[in-house]
């Protein structure tokens, strides 16, 4: 919404600063915040599976509608039902992850499969400019909300493919499907008679998930700084990203020139995503996590020091490759933290308070173009420090260790 906003501006003469142009930034985190903490539970509920493929459908749907809006009001109401489906593929994918990859692989495929955010972010920003100098801007937005809903198509063709968690199924004393399901996965990696006279492990747990239980006991503690981890990263990383194009629009930048700076940031995503994946397994989740919060404080005063464009560029990549390591991290590290019953809702609660942070950015974020670019800055390297702190505290290291024990 944010490569999209100038052409829905010019569209529906909204002008800057228009309260409708918040609205439509807030829509779709809106609608992650309550898809997140519902799909989250339902998928603990009833299964993986069926919750990966309903989300899937749901956001492909819903962003091609977006494309077609005729007012403002539809074009909002699109939004958060596409936030609503995209909120439930964010706590189910990472379970699902989590529970198929063997220990030793864990971390860095997760942090990976966070990367493919920034992927998607790098085709958005090169299709925004590229439509920006072939269309006017009030036909490009069109196209590009529609363009960027359809790869959802192909990760359902996808996802048809995957079995439900066995961890899951075993759980909800569903044996023999989740017998299934590992020989579905043993056969595709020509393993067929792995499991010839083997016994799957049953957990001894109750499988009915009881939320309750993520605010009680040393659970409730460890949800409440990973909560704060949550909201301080999306606060900050949402109030300074999603306002950045306008910010240096207002600056004197053309809108093909925005796109093209947007592009570059994205890109210094990858390399942070990549030591990310190294770092988990090589000095553990939590002082990753900790250590990209802490480049992220330091580097929101560089960037506020910067008084040259290259130095705005240099200073906003480093900030890009900071929080993304970030995020990558801490991706890794909430579904080991959560047990198998609690993972998806856990998850989705932590999705929940990173939107309702996501909700709140958009007003911080205009401090930037309203010239307190200080206060603004400030507020944003608090929340990463404090989040860098909280992470710390959690005192877990979850590197090498089985799921079933690391959440005794």
């Amino acid at each position: 919404m944010g490569f999209a906003m100038p052409g829905i501006s010019a569209e529906f003469g909204l002008h800057k600063g228009a309260p409708e142009i918040t609205w439509l930034l807030t829509a779709t985190f809106a609608g992650m915040f309550v898809g997140a903490a519902f799909w989250g539970y339902v998928a603990d509920r009833i299964g993986r599976r069926r919750v990966f493929l309903t989300t899937a459908t749901l956001g492909v749907v819903f962003g091609l509608a977006g494309a077609f809006a005729l007012t403002v009001p539809l074009l909002l109401l699109a939004r958060f039902l596409t936030g609503f489906a995209i909120g439930g593929t964010l706590p189910v994918d990472y379970a699902m992850m989590a529970e198929f990859v063997p220990t030793r692989w864990r971390g860095k495929f997760l942090v990976y499969l966070e990367s493919f955010w920034a992927v998607g972010t790098i085709l958005v920003a090169g299709t925004a400019w590229l439509l920006s100098t072939q269309l006017p801007p009030e036909a490009a937005w069109r196209w590009l909300l529609g363009l960027a809903a359809l790869p959802g198509l192909v990760g359902l063709l996808v996802r048809l493919g995957i079995p439900d968690s066995p961890r899951h199924l075993l759980l909800r004393g569903q044996g023999s499907q989740a017998r299934a399901a590992v020989e579905t996965v043993a056969r595709v990696n020509g393993e067929p008679r792995v499991l010839q006279g083997e016994e799957l492990a049953r957990p001894h747990s109750d499988a009915q998930p009881r939320p309750i239980e993520l605010l009680r006991g040393p659970l409730g503690r460890r949800t409440a700084l990973l909560g704060a981890v949550w909201f301080g990263l999306s606060l900050g990383y949402y109030g300074i990203f999603s306002w950045l194009p306008s910010f240096l629009k207002a600056g004197g930048m053309e809108l093909g020139q925005v796109y093209r700076t947007t592009l570059l940031l994205a890109l210094a995503q990858l390399p942070g995503y990549v030591l990310s994946a190294y770092l988990v397994d090589r000095i553990g989740r939590r002082a990753t996590v900790s250590g990209f919060l802490a480049l992220g404080a330091v580097d929101a005063y560089l960037f506020l020091s910067a008084n040259t464009p290259q130095l705005v560029l240099g200073t906003s990549a480093l900030l890009s490759f900071a929080l993304l390591g970030a995020w990558g991290a801490v991706y890794a590290y909430t579904p080991e933290l959560f047990p198998t019953r609690l993972r998806s809702t856990g998850m989705g609660l932590m999705s929940s308070l990173a939107r309702a942070a996501s909700l709140v950015s958009p007003s911080l974020g205009a401090l930037l173009l309203t010239g307190h670019l200080g206060v603004a800055l400030s507020v944003f390297a608090l929340c990463f420090a404090v989040a860098a702190v909280c992470a710390w505290s959690i005192g877990i290291e979850t590197r090498g260790q089985p799921l079933d024990e690391v959440t005794a």
